[in-house]
C-alpha cells in the first residue's frame, strides 16, 4: 500500500494519529488520562460548528444513536441515585464530571466513527505503538532486574481528579503482592488493563497490511499479554485469534470435515470432557486465588446491596467496602455488578441494549466486510471485559475501538440505503 495511505490527510486524522503514535510521551507526562476526554470533546464540538456553520452533513446510523440515547439515560441514572441517596450538590458535580471523562466517551466515539477517519489508519497507530513497546521493554525489564523504584513519579496532572493516582503515575514495574513476582502495566493503571489494551491492538494487527507492522502489531500485543500476566487477557486472545481464524476459513471444507468426527467423539465423551473442563476452569481460578475470592465477595456484596437497597436507580457513586475484599470499592472489578450497584436496572440496561444492538446490526455482515468483523471482535472484546474491569474507568485506553464501531457502523449505511439512517447532527440532538 502506498505510504501515502498512511499520512493523515486532514485535521480529524491528524489528532486522531498523534494521539495514539504519542501513547508514550503522553504516559511520561501523565497525561493518558487526560488526552481521550479532551480529543473526543473536541472533536464533537468540531462536528457541531461544522455542521451549524458549514452546513456539513453527518448521517448517523440508528446503532450510533442508541450510544447516544443510552449514555444521557446513564447520566439520569446518576443524577437520580445521587438525590434519592442525599448525597449533595458536590458530589454530584464531581460525578458527573467523571461521566463526561467515561461513560460518554462510549456514545462520543462511536459517533466520530462519522467523521472522515480511515480505520487503517488507526490500525497502523495501535501497530507502532506495538512497535514503541518491543523497543522499549528491555528496559522495563532491566528496571525491576536492577532494583530501580517501581513508580518514578505521578503527574501534576493528577490535581484535576481522577478515579486513583495510578491512572497519573509513570511506573517502570509492579511486584504481584500474591506470588511477588514482577508484572507490568506500561502506560495502563493497572496490569490486567494492558491486557485489554493488547487485545485491541491484536484486533489492529490483523488488519494490517504491511507484513513489518503486522508483525510489530502481534509480537507487541502478545507481549503485552504475557507481561499483564492476566488470565483474562490470555484467555480473550485465544479466542479472538479463533475468530478471526472462523472469518478467515469458515468457507473451507475442511473446517467441517475435521469439526465433524470432533462433535462426533464430544458426543461420546461430552461427560468426561465437561469435567475436564470444569477443572481446568477451577486451576484457572485457583492460579490467583486471593484476586478469585476477592472479586467473588465484591460481586456478593453489591448483588444484596443492590437487590435490597436500590433496584431502580442504584446508589449513585461507588462505596469503600469491608476489610473482608481488602477495603476495594464496593462495584469495581465487574461492569454489570458495578452498574446495578451505582445506578441499578436502568444504568445496566442503558449499556446492555446498545450493545446488542450495534452487535446485532453488524453481525450479519462479519463474512463481507472486514470492518463489520472487526468491529464485532471489539464489541466481544468488551462485552467479555465487562466481567472483569469496569468499562467507564477504561473507556481512555480503548477509545480507537469505539472509533472503529462508529466507522462500520457508517460503511453499513452507506453499502446498504435501506438500512435505517437517523438524520443528521442535528436531528440526533433533537432526538435527544
Amino acid at each position: 500500500m502506498d505510504p501515502q495511505t498512511y499520512t493523515p490527510k486532514n485535521s480529524d486524522e491528524v489528532i486522531v494519529w498523534r494521539a495514539i503514535t504519542g501513547t508514550y510521551a503522553f504516559w511520561l507526562l501523565g497525561a493518558m488520562y487526560v488526552v481521550a476526554p479532551v480529543i473526543a470533546w473536541i472533536l464533537l464540538l468540531r462536528m457541531f460548528k461544522r455542521h451549524l456553520v458549514d452546513k456539513t452533513i453527518y448521517p448517523i446510523t440508528r446503532a450510533q444513536t442508541t450510544w447516544l440515547i443510552a449514555m444521557v439515560v446513564m447520566l439520569l441514572a446518576l443524577i437520580i441515585g445521587h438525590l434519592t441517596n442525599e448525597l449533595g450538590f458536590a458530589k454530584l458535580i464531581k460525578s458527573s464530571i467523571g461521566w463526561a471523562k467515561g461513560w460518554a466517551l462510549l456514545a462520543i466515539f462511536p459517533l466520530l466513527g462519522s467523521l472522515n477517519i480511515r480505520p487503517h489508519l488507526i490500525y497502523r497507530a495501535c501497530c507502532i505503538v506495538c512497535k514503541h513497546t518491543l523497543f522499549l521493554l528491555p528496559l522495563f525489564i532491566l528496571a525491576w532486574a536492577v532494583g530501580l523504584p517501581s513508580t518514578l513519579y505521578t503527574s501534576p496532572l493528577s490535581i484535576i481528579g481522577g478515579p486513583g493516582p495510578e491512572f497519573f503515575s509513570v511506573s517502570l514495574y509492579e511486584i504481584d503482592p500474591a506470588s511477588g513476582l514482577p508484572r507490568w502495566r506500561l502506560f495502563t493503571p493497572w496490569a490486567p488493563a494492558l491486557g485489554m489494551v493488547a487485545n485491541l491492538f491484536f484486533i489492529f494487527a490483523t488488519q494490517e497490511q504491511s507484513a513489518r507492522y503486522k508483525f510489530y502489531g502481534i509480537t507487541g500485543s502478545l507481549s503485552m499479554v504475557l507481561i499483564s500476566q492476566s488470565r483474562l487477557a490470555l484467555v480473550c486472545y485465544l479466542l479472538l485469534a479463533g475468530f478471526f481464524l472462523f472469518i478467515r476459513f469458515y468457507r473451507s471444507p475442511w473446517i467441517y470435515l475435521i469439526a465433524s468426527p470432533i462433535l462426533l467423539l464430544f458426543g461420546v465423551f461430552g461427560i468426561e470432557v465437561i469435567e475436564k473442563l470444569q477443572q481446568s476452569v477451577e486451576a484457572f481460578k485457583s492460579a490467583r486465588a486471593g484476586s478469585t475470592r476477592v472479586r467473588q465477595e465484591l460481586a456478593n456484596i453489591a448483588i444484596e446491596r443492590w437487590a435490597n437497597e436500590a433496584v431502580f436507580w442504584g446508589h449513585g457513586i461507588v462505596e469503600r467496602g469491608p476489610h473482608l475484599v481488602e477495603y476495594m470499592p464496593i462495584g469495581s472489578h465487574h461492569t454489570w455488578y458495578g452498574l446495578l450497584f451505582v445506578k441499578g436496572i436502568v444504568g445496566a440496561l442503558a449499556l446492555a441494549i446498545p450493545m446488542l444492538i450495534s452487535l446485532l446490526s453488524l453481525l450479519g455482515h462479519i463474512f463481507s466486510s472486514k470492518l463489520s468483523a472487526v468491529a464485532v471482535a471489539i464489541l466481544l472484546q468488551l462485552f467479555l471485559y465487562t466481567f472483569g474491569e469496569n468499562l467507564e474507568i477504561l473507556a481512555y485506553l480503548f477509545w480507537p475501538g469505539l472509533i472503529i464501531i462508529g466507522i462500520a457502523h457508517k460503511e453499513r449505511a452507506n453499502h446498504a440505503p435501506n438500512e435505517p439512517v437517523v438524520g443528521d447532527i442535528a436531528s440526533t440532538r433533537i432526538i435527544i
